[in-house]
Parts: C-alpha cells; structure tokens; sequence
C-alpha cells in the first residue's frame, strides 16, 4: 500500500508537486509535459536503470484476480505478472478488500512509463510503485505528484533542497 510510506518512513520521505502551484490534475499537453518532466528529473537523479520495477495494484472483491476495477492497470503494465495478494481490513469481511500485487521489471529507458504516469496523472491508476532492483529507494507516483523514501535522511534532505520548488506549503509536506 503505497500510500502508507509517508507514515512508515517520515524521516526518508518527501512528497514532490507534479506542477505548479500544488495544481493537482493536467489540463492540456502542456501540463502533461510538465508532470512528466518532473518524474522523470526525480527518477534520474534518483539513479533509475538499467532495470526497475514498476509495482501496480489491482483491487478485487475476491481472492480471485478478476474482476479488476481498473482496467486500464492491463493496458500500461501488460508484461506485468501476479506477484502476491494481501487482504486490507481482514477483521471485518464486509469490507474486505484484495489488493492484488503486479510487478515487472522494465529497461530504462527515456518515456519508457509514460502510459502509466499519465494514468496516474488522471486518477485512471494508483497505488503504483516505482524502484530499482535492490529496492534502496521507493517512488510512489500519485495524482497530484509522488512521494520518495530514500535510504537515509541526508539522502532525502538533498533531493528536498535541489526541489523545493516543487515541494508542498503545507506544514505536513502534503
């Protein structure tokens, strides 16, 4: 659940603004252009490649994989492959949800996500992870921006500083 990294590692995260003044979803190719680009810069300086993986998330009511409930999951990661499944909320069966878990490993290449950071740009796709094979540091691409934890503080001080265009006014970083 990548959204819980912000609570688990507080001191090694920060939340980057996909554009400016903290807007939160792209109006036209020109913002489109801008949220990419801000990806991308992070991803780079972050050291992404040769190989990351790219962690999507499917939904189901089920242990079973489908139905899915975000079609559009399929059509940016089609090389994805079932990796694990995790109930949330496994007290209370009324509300029992199954995340399903995909993973692929994928050559780095410039544009190589831009079908999936474009979905999660328009709320079409969440709950995606962006790492590289050890797993040192996680990117979490949202509508609106991403969320980084680095390995260590000084780490995600550094990235902080060179972007704090980018960052949040609010207090909390969000």
């Amino acid at each position: 659940m990548a959204y819980l990294l912000r609570s688990r590692y507080p001191d090694r995260w920060v939340r980057f603004h996909s554009l400016p003044g903290s807007k939160r979803y792209p109006d036209n190719e020109d913002e489109y252009g801008t949220v990419l680009d801000r990806h991308y810069t992070v991803l780079d300086q972050l050291g992404a490649g040769p190989l990351v993986l790219v962690i999507t998330t499917e939904w189901t009511d089920t242990e079973e994989l489908t139905p899915q409930r975000w079609p559009r999951r399929a059509e940016v990661a089609p090389r994805a492959h079932h990796w694990r499944t995790f109930v949330e909320d496994p007290e209370d069966p009324e509300y029992r949800t199954f995340h399903q878990l995909y993973v692929e490993a994928l050559q780095w290449t410039p544009q190589c996500i831009d079908g999936l950071l474009r979905a999660v740009a328009d709320d079409e796709l969440a709950n995606v992870m962006v790492a590289p094979l050890d797993l040192h540091w996680l990117y979490h691409p949202y509508d609106g921006g991403a969320d980084v934890v680095l390995p260590a503080r000084e780490q995600r001080d550094e990235l902080k500083h060179r972007y704090r265009d980018w960052l949040s006014d609010h207090p909390s970083g969000l």
